[in-house]
């Protein structure tokens, strides 16, 4: 601290000149202290204004990739869902595939059957073309039978199409 008083009291020149030497001095301190408190604010400032610009920058990013993680997961959400179709779908065509085979057995057993009873097939093809003698109802005829028992329909066998097309063949060469 200054003494005033001692520096009042001064009768030499030397002690005033080495007052204001101290006192130069000290303006000097002092005023550098205050540029490099200046630059220390102005530093602050340009720091804490390239912190805010990066904190920006960075929460840009982050609704970005949240943007981005919210579209991968509608997208994925989408995908899961279309598997999950496909695996019903392939699961309701197993389901069809093992109904069919059961019918495809059934229908192997039945034509097993009807193997022993061909003779009886045999007439019952002949009393359905019974009747018949001009070559436009026999076409007719057969092609009536062929539609309602083709193996196609609920009710069809494929035997008894055979059995109706060799019959039909016969008369026509009987014609």
């Amino acid at each position: 601290m200054i003494d005033w008083e001692e520096i009042a009291g001064a009768v030499g020149t030397d002690e005033l000149k080495e007052a204001k030497l101290w006192l130069f001095q000290e303006n000097i301190r002092l005023e550098n202290a205050r540029k490099e408190l200046a630059e220390s604010q102005e530093r602050f400032t340009k720091e804490r204004v390239q912190f805010r610009r990066e904190l920006e920058e960075l929460n840009r990013r982050t609704l970005q990739e949240r943007k981005r993680l919210k579209e991968e997961n509608l997208f994925f959400e989408k995908k899961l869902a279309i598997l999950q179709d496909g695996f019903r779908q392939l699961d309701e065509d197993r389901k069809t595939l093992e109904r069919q085979r059961q019918v495809l057995a059934e229908q192997r057993k039945r034509s097993v059957q009807y193997a022993d009873e061909e003779p009886i097939l045999e007439e019952t093809v002949k009393r359905l073309f019974a009747g018949i003698n001009n070559p436009l109802a026999l076409r007719k005829r057969h092609r009536d039978l062929v539609k309602i028992f083709h193996p196609d329909n609920l009710f069809g066998d494929a035997a008894l199409v055979q059995m109706i097309n060799k019959e039909y063949v016969r008369r026509k060469e009987e014609n």
